[in-house]
């Protein structure tokens, strides 16, 4: 590798980076912002439902892109998916904003279905690009992981931040009051679409329309058995933190202030997890990883739903970690953090290890099954703010472990990837 194209690798790996920031920005807003429209169904017993439609409908939007994105990336290439991806995120955002203008709830849908195909489209460049670009295998993988970081890092920050904006109570609260927020975010949006416009981008394989493809990418099992793991993740990623924000808000009467801070810490937790992972990831198998610490997810949230608040814990509540009694079944729940922190990266780099040319069109499809992410903790909504609810997150650890396990090896090395 000469030392420009080595220079441009580097800017474009530190690019990705900084999307896989925006992700997470933009999609652990839903939770929160989603707390705050269900206070306009109070009195409604499927409130709680309501409240997480915006989540799903950001997540059912990978369902309806999945495989136009991949064919997107396939056709032009990482740099203009990336950029069509951000101009989406900073309309999306838009939208939701006109939503507190017109006081309308299903405008707020439509602009996080338009925030859904902006994450969708990010995640099909930002996951095979690192991959490609690190290599593959563990070095691949560790690229990931240091991408998902900073995923973490925002994800943290994004609730902590509306729950301080908001309060201690919701009743009363609109989508007016985290205006500041949506600005944030359309603003960073502008100015990381100028700056990817402007900075040359190393395309990790050439783009042509002339590639032939001899098979399905569904024709790989252990990418067949990868997307349904992704569904899984997924959706447990997201309904962990959210459903303890409904459990301590409603069932224990925390503020939501603090419920939603304790719940960010979930997000810190894979801050720390995928920092740690990130070192190791480049001795340490992804399948090895996923093996423990699925079992150690399950082993937590089990407790966590037979504990329940019988036992009282201090933790932080606010920015100035504050300590304050709460159940022990939200420690437990936020440590899952640390578990669920190293599988996103290393489930895809399973999924799509050995796929060559294949790589592109299955970053869409793995994409299209990251709707479980709505559906999931739609699912876990069903059962309220009660503890039971996380048996959906357990039963979809155990198929990841399944995945790890057995489901993960590539039977299909005599297909033609060249």
């Amino acid at each position: 590798m000469t030392k420009q194209n080595k220079s441009l690798t580097i800017i474009t790996i530190i690019a990705m980076m900084f999307l896989y920031a925006m992700i997470a920005f933009v999609t652990n807003l839903a939770a929160p912002v989603g707390k705050i429209w269900e206070e306009s169904f109070a009195g409604n017993p499927h409130s709680g439902i309501y409240g997480m439609l915006g989540n799903f409908c950001n997540f059912l939007a990978y369902l309806i892109m999945g495989i136009p994105a991949g064919n997107f990336l396939a056709k032009y290439g990482y740099k203009k998916t990336a950029l069509t991806a951000i101009f989406l995120g900073f309309i999306g955002i838009a939208i939701q904003w006109s939503s507190g203008v017109f006081d309308n709830f299903f405008v707020y849908l439509a602009g996080a279905l338009v925030c859904g195909f902006c994450v969708c489209m990010l995640n099909t460049v930002t996951n095979p690009m690192l991959n490609l670009l690190g290599g593959g295998g563990n070095r691949g993988n560790q690229l990931n992981l240091i991408g998902g970081t900073l995923n973490s890092l925002s994800g943290t920050l994004t609730p902590m931040l509306v729950g301080a904006i908001i309060g201690e109570s919701l009743a009363d609260k609109g989508i007016d009051d985290v205006n500041i927020v949506l600005y944030i975010a359309m603003a960073v949006f502008a100015l990381i679409y100028i700056i990817i416009r402007v900075t040359p981008m190393a395309e990790p394989q050439k783009v042509t329309d002339t590639v032939v493809y001899e098979h399905s990418p569904w024709a790989f099992r252990h990418l067949t058995l990868g997307v349904i793991a992704i569904f899984f993740y997924v959706g447990v990623e997201v309904g962990v933190p959210a459903a303890l924000i409904s459990y301590l808000h409603k069932n224990f009467g925390a503020g939501y202030d603090d419920a939603t801070f304790i719940a960010g810490l979930y997000w810190l937790l894979m801050l720390v997890g995928r920092t740690i992972g990130s070192f190791v990831g480049g001795k340490v198998s992804s399948r090895t990883m996923v093996i423990c610490v699925s079992i150690g997810a399950l082993a937590l949230m089990t407790a966590a739903m037979l504990l329940g608040d019988n036992l009282l814990v201090k933790m932080p509540t606010n920015w100035s970690f504050t300590m304050e009694c709460m159940p022990i079944a939200a420690l437990l729940i936020v440590l899952v953090g640390l578990c669920t922190s190293i599988m996103w990266g290393s489930i895809f780099n399973m999924a799509t290890e050995g796929l060559g040319k294949y790589t592109a069109k299955a970053s869409g499809i793995f994409m299209m099954m990251v709707v479980g992410g709505g559906i999931v903790p739609l699912a876990q909504s069903a059962f309220g703010s009660e503890l039971i609810g996380y048996i959906v997150p357990v039963i979809g650890v155990a198929y990841i472990l399944f995945y790890a396990l057995w489901g993960s090896k590539n039977v299909n090395k005599d297909i033609k990837i060249d």
